[in-house]
């Protein structure tokens, strides 16, 4: 939700820091790299119970991939491959965060399954509608929004990672959003079927 509706605010901010990196001789495959690297730093910090640096560590991973993508276009070398780099990175990110939250509580194991279950289900819906609608974004394929984007996601790890003691409850939550974000972007996969039958018809 954040990363449809508050892009605009934040994209003049992504532009200078794209331009920078591309003065600096960096691709954006190079920045999407290191995003994941810095991201999976934030797992092995996490584990570590370094949490503020962890924490720190995730929000400059979110920065870089959400800048690749501005540097792709800036410099006219968007790629499929790109995307598809851009996409299992923030996966395996995510996985790594889930990881070392897991290791030190396995009492939130069934929590912790569900989240995993729910994000699996919920990037199965995203990247079907992605793949089959027709895309007329800057983006490598059509972006469904939903309720947990990017930005909402690294806030609920966040909080998962900095309140401990809530983990349980938080994971929940987080498991909960995503599964209603599922539904919202079946919702909408419905809907551009409806409307390319209307065209077909016409």
């Amino acid at each position: 939700m954040l990363d449809t509706r508050a892009r605009k605010f934040v994209d003049p901010v992504f532009m200078q820091l794209a331009r920078l990196l591309l003065r600096w001789k960096l691709t954006p495959n190079h920045v999407t790299a290191l995003a994941f690297a810095t991201g999976i730093g934030a797992g092995v910090l996490l584990y570590f119970k370094l949490l503020i640096p962890a924490v720190l560590l995730l929000w400059f991973s979110g920065l870089l991939d959400a800048v690749d993508g501005t540097m792709a276009r800036l410099s006219g070398k968007s790629s499929l491959f790109g995307a598809v780099l851009d996409v299992t990175g923030d996966r395996v990110v995510e996985l790594s965060l889930v990881w070392a939250l897991a290791l030190h509580r396995p009492d939130c194991l069934v929590p912790m399954l569900a989240l995993v279950s729910c994000i699996l289900l919920s990037m199965t819906v995203f990247l079907t509608t992605g793949m089959l609608a027709k895309n007329e974004t800057q983006k490598s394929f059509y972006y469904p929004a939903g309720l947990m984007e990017r930005t909402e996601g690294f806030l609920m790890f966040t909080l998962m990672m900095l309140f401990p003691n809530q983990l349980a409850l938080l994971t929940w939550l987080f498991a909960g959003f995503i599964l209603f974000t599922a539904a919202q972007r079946l919702v909408i996969a419905y809907r551009l079927q409806k409307t390319q039958q209307t065209k077909d018809t016409i």
